[in-house]
């Protein structure tokens, strides 16, 4: 089946929190056609691809993605328009070799992800395949050989409480969230992660705090400051809920610590205190033995990678995961190198943060190869797309995280 290109157009969206970004529109010359487009992130890691923005002040205040739109319809049309191409990394190579920078930079990552979704999704549709179908990742076993002989579904780590970079005065830590992967359906799971919303619903105005909503919608009440007090509060929301504590759901946290750190410090604003590496690592280890987590992302900055093995050594030996985000922003050669050095035993991967579905896969590829736990994320600004939700099914991913319950991200647990 022919995967020529007839037709390519973009245009410019609004995302989750009402800034700009990039969606195209490809048609394949049998007729199929696939839409696809980008989120973007409030806290970055330093070595993402590069999100092309038109830093015009006057218009989005400086957010807008007029070029990127341009360079899909003035320059990758004309290239890509007529070609035929065999697989998606065919696509992909031919998009990065445009660009020709190491952090896509000259056409934007924004533009050339969006392209990528687009194509993707319009070969599964000339397929007549689900998006999942077309994914090659695994080198083992083809995505639909399970146990049960359907395919594996992620489990739900759903974000309850958010702070940080995601909400104003909230906690340090960006997000608190819970993980059901004690029930036993992904359907049982969901249900599970919006009763434990609702309790906690309940038990934040009980405790005369608010309950606003942060970037991607979880709550974010003002001045609960504490950490250990959005922890309290959550493990009460599970109990009360009537779940068991660990059994059937725990608590994992992003600390998204590269924004608490300066000059060699870990600087928690809300309790006015300061810690070295290993204070700041002492204080995450007395949480876990505190609170039923088991997962940290971003425990430590991506600018202290010195002090990873030490906080995963730590970690492990709680059987508590130490995830890497900003860290390794979905970079194969980084994935591999910090897995291989005792740094992580999880990787967040984000297709966003290195701007190709290909790209994207390799990325897998490496943390498959190195037995990390596997979690396909969401950004802090969403858009309706659910192609995370099907990649997450192709690689069989551990978890998934897509937020809470709001529109942009119900879709995806919808999906």
């Amino acid at each position: 089946m022919s995967n020529k290109i007839y037709s390519l157009k973009a245009h410019e969206i609004l995302d989750s929190a009402g800034n700009p970004t990039v969606e195209a529109e490809l048609r394949l010359a049998n007729g199929s056609a696939g839409v696809g487009s980008v989120p973007s992130g409030a806290s970055t890691g330093s070595g993402e691809a590069f999100e092309l923005r038109d830093a015009d002040i006057m218009r989005y205040n400086g957010k807008g993605v007029l070029k990127a739109v341009d360079n899909i319809n003035e320059q990758i049309s004309q290239i890509i328009i007529g070609q035929e191409f065999e697989s998606q990394a065919d696509l992909d190579q031919q998009l990065i070799k445009l660009d020709g920078t190491p952090e896509k930079s000259n056409l934007g990552a924004n533009a050339i992800l969006a392209v990528s979704i687009a194509f993707a999704r319009a070969v599964a549709n000339a397929k007549n395949l689900e998006l999942y179908e077309t994914f090659d990742i695994s080198r083992d076993m083809p995505w639909h050989v399970s146990t049960s002989g359907i395919p594996k579904l992620p489990a739900p780590m759903m974000v309850l409480i958010e702070g940080g970079k995601h909400a104003d005065d909230s906690t340090d830590f960006q997000e608190f969230l819970i993980k059901p992967d004690g029930l036993k359906t992904v359907r049982e799971q969901i249900r599970a992660c919006q009763e434990v919303r609702i309790k906690l619903a309940e038990i934040l105005k009980a405790q005369n705090f608010s309950t606003n909503v942060g970037l991607e919608g979880a709550f974010a009440p003002n001045g609960i400051s504490d950490n250990a007090k959005a922890l309290e509060f959550i493990t009460e929301a599970i109990k009360n809920a009537g779940f068991k504590l660990k059994d059937e759901i725990s608590i994992g946290i992003d600390v998204a610590a590269s924004e608490l750190f300066k000059n060699a410090t870990y600087s928690l604003l809300t309790a006015n205190c300061s810690f070295s590496s290993t204070e700041f690592i002492e204080y995450l280890i007395d949480l876990t033995k505190k609170y039923p987590i088991t997962s940290i992302e971003d425990g430590l900055s991506e600018n202290d990678q010195n002090s990873w093995p030490e906080l995963n050594r730590q970690l492990s030996d709680q059987k508590i995961v130490s995830i890497g985000d900003d860290l390794t922003v979905t970079n194969p050669k980084l994935i591999d190198q910090f897995a291989k050095n005792g740094s992580i035993s999880g990787v967040i991967i984000k297709m966003n943060q290195i701007g190709t579905i290909s790209e994207t896969i390799e990325a897998i590829k490496a943390a498959k190869e190195n037995n990390l736990q596997i979690i396909i994320s969401h950004r802090g600004s969403e858009t309706t797309d659910t192609t995370l939700v099907d990649l997450a099914v192709a690689c069989g991913a551990d978890y998934i995280k897509v937020g809470p319950t709001r529109g942009e991200r119900v879709c995806k647990y919808n999906r």
